[in-house]
């Protein structure tokens, strides 16, 4: 194990937070911080690094209890405003998942779909403090005789309601491009024929995971910004892959770990959980998710100080090589090269077009920034780490 000249712990940050004399900066100031000063003296200087991202998650939801009918009813299918939830759980307990579209949308029959609504939308709908429609069916048993209920819901009246995201935060991801001769449709975004766009979806700098390359400070517990409110991890994410190949500084050149995270939808905001419809592809939810890196030592913060310049990711072919299940890379691009606007391939210039928000992210470290140095945000301690 490494030997530091600083050494804090989170109970020693946390402290610092009771008193009113924590030092707080985004993951885009320490960049200039660490320059100037050095690692050693900015680990000693600042206690909390956070970070910011909002863009399209698919793999996320909401575990709604709907309360009880009079009589009973079991429920074995559910809607709400006609968007299917799972209800093989138990009673009134239901799973929502935000790429569910509607019962009668046409989805791709008329290519592209439009997707207009979906469970994305209903998640935004409900934390905007909107009405909803909800319909359930039962079989009927003795004790839940009740075949049939409907009514009006809004998420106030909702006995129980957790946003619940399996897989939220991805540690990098594709640079996408389309090689085929026709324009095509993904999660990705649309994709003009012959490479004449490129889709990137990271926050680069300012990304949660970017800033903690080796989880070393991430784990079960750890208390973050969801939704607008504040949630937990909770687990490492569906598909989390730490083993990705790596830069020498240990940022991982594809896609890597990934976080499993849940929180109070009560305490939510529809201005940071937005319902997307992505054409020709379905429904998908945009999350507004930050994590506050404490600062234990030189080694976290020199890590914290990334920059665009310091991360890659490899451009795929999304017309054939990813539908087909072909691993192979075009090249590799920086982050600061994406965002430039414009990369080169094949000796072409080729505009970037990025799926998620520089100004929310931003906006999410400085609300995390606000909330620790306001003392209304303590770090948790995680139990255990992610797997690395």
């Amino acid at each position: 194990m490494p030997r530091h000249q600083v050494n804090k712990s989170i109970h020693d940050i946390n402290e610092k937070i009771k008193r009113g004399d924590v030092v707080v900066v985004t993951a885009e100031e320490i960049i200039d911080i660490v320059k100037e000063k050095g690692p050693v003296e900015a680990a000693r200087k600042v206690d909390v690094v956070t970070t910011g991202t909002f863009a399209p998650m698919c793999s996320s939801g909401a575990f709604i209890n709907f309360g009880h009918s009079t009589p009973t009813i079991k429920a074995s299918k559910v809607w709400i405003n006609n968007v299917p939830a799972h209800a093989g759980l138990a009673a009134v307990d239901i799973y929502l998942g935000a790429t569910e579209a509607t019962e009668d949308d046409p989805l791709n029959k008329v290519h592209p779909g439009q997707f207009n609504y979906g469970g994305g939308h209903v998640i935004q709908d409900l934390v905007a403090g909107k009405a909803l429609h909800l319909k359930a069916i039962g079989y009927g048993t003795d004790c839940y005789p009740n075949k049939f209920f409907e009514k009006e819901v809004t998420l106030d009246e909702l006995p129980y309601a957790l946003l619940c995201n399996p897989r939220n935060a991805y540690q990098n991801y594709n640079c996408a491009i389309n090689l085929s001769n026709k324009t095509i449709f993904t999660y990705m975004g649309t994709l003009k024929p012959g490479a004449r766009n490129a889709n990137y979806c990271s926050a680069g700098q300012l990304s949660p995971l970017f800033n903690d390359p080796f989880y070393k400070t991430i784990g079960l517990g750890t208390r973050i910004f969801l939704g607008g409110g504040q949630g937990y991890v909770t687990w490492s994410g569906t598909q989390h892959k730490p083993g990705a190949k790596r830069t020498e500084k240990g940022f991982p050149l594809s896609p890597a770990g990934t976080l499993f995270v849940m929180g109070d939808l009560k305490q939510m905001s529809s201005q940071w959980l937005v319902g997307l419809s992505i054409r020709g592809y379905g429904i998908s939810l945009a999350v507004g998710l930050g994590v506050p890196i404490p600062i234990l030592n030189e080694e976290i913060v020199e890590y914290t100080s990334v920059s665009d310049e310091d991360i890659f990711t490899q451009i795929v072919d999304y017309g054939h090589d990813y539908p087909n299940g072909i691993s192979r890379s075009y090249g590799q691009v920086s982050y600061a090269s994406l965002r430039s606007g414009a990369i080169q391939l094949n000796g072409k210039q080729i505009p970037t077009v990025p799926l998620s928000s520089m100004v929310k992210a931003r906006q999410i470290a400085d609300i995390l920034k606000q909330w620790i140095s306001n003392g209304t945000f303590l770090l948790g301690e995680p139990q255990f780490t992610l797997p690395c």
